[in-house]
């Protein structure tokens, strides 16, 4: 068999496992939490991770999966994908894709977070008004506060002005992505944690009701006695 008949053939098998593990009563629960249910099988994320163990690593089945458009199978593509090879146009007829904050949320800590492209399309997308678009650019830069362990200070102090700007935003799924950026950057070591928490008191005074939401639940978090115990240990 060609290479190219192999992925079709996982991939009819993939697709059969997961609609095999299809539960409604999931997909009921997921709506409850803001996710999108259109074209969803109710898999939880574990069932997922352990699918992709035993597949291994293929980008031409990941960019293949995707392309089914159901929920399950693109966050399963983002878990198999050989991020080496994700170049910059396939992030972005990725993201143009996104049409719910866990499929976003995923692919970001699970791929986009570990390409070369990471650092600028966390700016890039920060910038855009498309609202998934713009969570992306948020939720990369918390995966990348949290998975990147040598990055420099420098790298992260950049996103400070994107997320006082874009914290005026009211939408959900963005306040909540800048919320969790803000978070995660000032959780690192105590020089970002005291930028963080700067950040913080400044969007205290901001008139959007979104700023101040982002502002009195990320300096909870920050200033809280178990990060400042961490952080100074």
């Amino acid at each position: 068999m060609t290479p190219q008949n192999i992925s079709a053939s996982k991939y009819k098998d993939i697709l059969h496992q997961l609609k095999s593990l299809a539960d409604p009563k999931a997909v009921a629960g997921m709506v409850r939490f803001g996710i999108n249910p259109k074209n969803t099988y109710g898999v939880s994320i574990p069932k997922l991770r352990k699918l992709a163990k035993e597949i291994g690593i293929n980008h031409a089945l990941a960019k293949k999966l995707w392309l089914s458009r159901i929920h399950e199978v693109r966050i399963l593509a983002s878990m198999i994908d050989d991020f080496e090879k994700v170049t910059e146009k396939q992030m972005e007829d990725w993201v143009k894709d996104f049409d719910s904050w866990d499929v976003c949320d995923q692919v970001c800590l699970n791929l986009f977070a570990k390409t070369r492209h990471a650092y600028y399309k966390c700016i890039d997308w920060s910038l855009r008004k498309e609202e998934f678009v713009k969570r992306a650019g948020f939720a990369l830069m918390a995966c990348l506060a949290v998975g990147d362990k040598d990055a420099e200070d420098k790298q992260f102090e950049v996103f400070f002005p994107l997320i006082k700007r874009e914290a005026q935003d009211e939408r959900n799924f963005v306040k909540k992505a800048v919320n969790w950026a803000l978070r995660q950057i000032g959780k690192r070591n105590l020089p970002l944690n005291t930028k963080a928490i700067t950040v913080c008191e400044q969007l205290q005074k901001a008139e959007a009701k979104s700023a101040k939401w982002i502002a009195t639940d990320a300096f909870k978090e920050l200033t809280s006695r178990a990060v400042q115990k961490r952080l100074k240990k």
